[in-house]
């Protein structure tokens, strides 16, 4: 007896660019995959997501309510349904493999071709978890990690794992051990999965944490290097804890930053002495790498 799949909607906002993060975080929390989309003639974004018809609506409402209040932007949810037959394939046609800078390349389980020789292959398959490398910032991390690579950090976090892209990159590309955290239950569960299915299980510890008050996060600095690809408030927020915890010549790569924000969290950590290294930019997002 075969078993139908269960029912999925989309939910989207339209919102102003000053709200993006804020809506995509949001749209995030109670969905399994989110993208957004820019109106060129309106300057507007589409935030929306995909999820299972009537799941998580309690904790999709709160999240909202956040989002507006963050924002100052209150933006009507809006759905319609989507039909759940071939929505995993149409998925995964649409996300090829990836190449990105001269060191990585991410794909899907459902790419058979062999390894791209002299590049670290990621596997991850989209939808399972916010970070599957489409995004501008995720992209920007693995672009600005090359780099640093170069240097042989040993210490290394990264603050709100998601997928736990970016501490399987750093893990293989360094041959080092990551310890991985995140505030929410469901991401510690895909990242570790997705780091056993990369090989990286032994070297990624994965860990749910509320940021820098986590007791493990304490006992594992200072760090050569930490990724924060978060939000802009909580970056500023948490300049000062990052900024102790690096070790002397360690170095940040924060991201989650549409372009017009960098500024702001740039200047956040220039008062606690961090020096800025790079400044890269994917689209409407920019990655910062920053040095202690």
């Amino acid at each position: 007896m075969q078993t139908r799949p269960a029912a999925l909607e989309t939910v989207f906002v339209d919102v102003p660019e000053i709200a993006v993060e804020a809506y995509e975080a949001a749209l995030a929390s109670a969905c399994a995959t989110v993208g957004f989309f820019k109106d060129d003639a309106t300057g507007d974004w589409r935030i929306e997501g995909v999820k299972q018809a009537g799941a998580n609506e309690d904790g999709l409402a709160a999240a909202l309510l956040l989002a507006a209040l963050v924002s100052g932007v209150t933006a009507p949810l809006q759905r319609h349904a989507t039909p759940a037959e071939g929505w995993l394939a149409r998925t995964r046609a649409a996300f090829p493999q990836q190449l990105i800078g001269r060191r990585f390349a991410i794909r899907g389980s459902h790419v058979t071709a062999p390894p791209i020789p002299g590049r670290v292959t990621l596997m991850l398959d989209a939808g399972l978890a916010f970070g599957s490398g489409e995004h501008g910032s995720t992209r920007g991390c693995l672009t600005v990690l090359e780099r640093v690579a170069r240097r042989h950090p040993r210490r290394v976090l990264d603050l709100g794992t998601g997928s736990g892209i970016l501490a399987i990159a750093a893990a293989k590309a360094l041959r080092r051990k990551v310890l991985a955290t995140d505030i929410e239950p469901w991401s510690v569960r895909v990242a570790r999965e997705n780091a056993r299915r990369n090989g990286a299980g032994g070297l990624v510890r994965v860990r749910r944490a509320d940021g820098w008050a986590d007791r493990a996060i304490k006992r594992g600095a200072p760090y050569d290097l930490v990724f924060a690809n978060i939000l802009a408030r909580p970056l500023m927020a948490m300049a000062r804890h990052l900024a102790v915890s690096l070790a002397p010549g360690g170095e940040a790569i924060l991201a989650g930053l549409l372009s017009q924000q960098a500024n702001a969290v740039l200047a956040a950590h220039r008062r606690l002495g961090m020096k800025l290294a790079v400044r890269h930019r994917e689209g409407a997002w920019t990655t910062l790498l920053l040095k202690r």
